[in-house]
């Protein structure tokens, strides 16, 4: 009877947590990290103030879960693409193409994840996921080189490079541009991380 009662208190618990965690993450889809103070996020959860603070400690902890469980969900999508059917130039279209179509679907939340100015413990878990995508791609850069598909490189530096393509070149489709703009940066993006590669046209 303990032990039920047990984990109904933690499943209650856990409930609690992901509810503040996911309105965190719709205050910064919104209007950025800035948008998420603990009031706000307390206020859209449906909790007290202070019951945040006994499941994050800090602001900056709250940030940092929201940070990781989003960009996660990211590094998820574009692995499942990279795993795919097909080859593996078709395959590197299709994880660069979720990445770029997805931080167009929630332009806010992708502009905070990739660039919004950030405290330096949230900006060490940008700096983990930038090396997670970085992984997935050079997984399939190796994959590519020895299949013949792409030329041979360095994939570690390339797959870094493409890393830093896709987030400085979505800055400005992110903040400021026309759905048809958006649509041919996209287009532009994926052809130029093609080239780069060295995959054959």
């Amino acid at each position: 009877m303990a032990y039920r009662e047990t984990a109904l208190v933690k499943a209650r618990k856990d409930g609690v947590r992901q509810s503040i965690l996911e309105a965190a993450r719709g205050l910064v889809g919104q209007g950025g990290f800035r948008s998420a103070q603990m009031s706000a996020v307390a206020g859209a959860a449906g909790v007290a103030t202070g019951t945040i603070y006994r499941y994050f400690p800090t602001q900056i902890d709250l940030f940092a879960e929201v940070f990781r469980d989003n960009s996660q969900r990211e590094v998820d999508a574009m692995q499942a693409a990279a795993a795919a059917e097909g080859n593996c130039a078709q395959r590197l279209n299709l994880a660069v193409t979720t990445f770029i179509s997805r931080a167009l679907r929630n332009r806010r939340l992708a502009y905070a994840l990739i660039a919004e100015p950030v405290d330096p413990q949230v900006e060490a878990e940008r700096l983990n996921y930038r090396q997670a995508y970085a992984r997935v791609l050079e997984t399939l850069l190796e994959q590519g080189m020895a299949s013949g598909e792409f030329v041979r490189q360095d994939a570690h530096i390339t797959a870094a490079a493409l890393v830093g393509v896709l987030g400085e070149t979505l800055l400005g489709p992110l903040l400021h541009s026309t759905p048809t703009a958006r649509e041919s940066v996209a287009d532009s993006i994926i052809a130029l991380c093609l080239r780069a590669v060295g995959t054959k046209e």
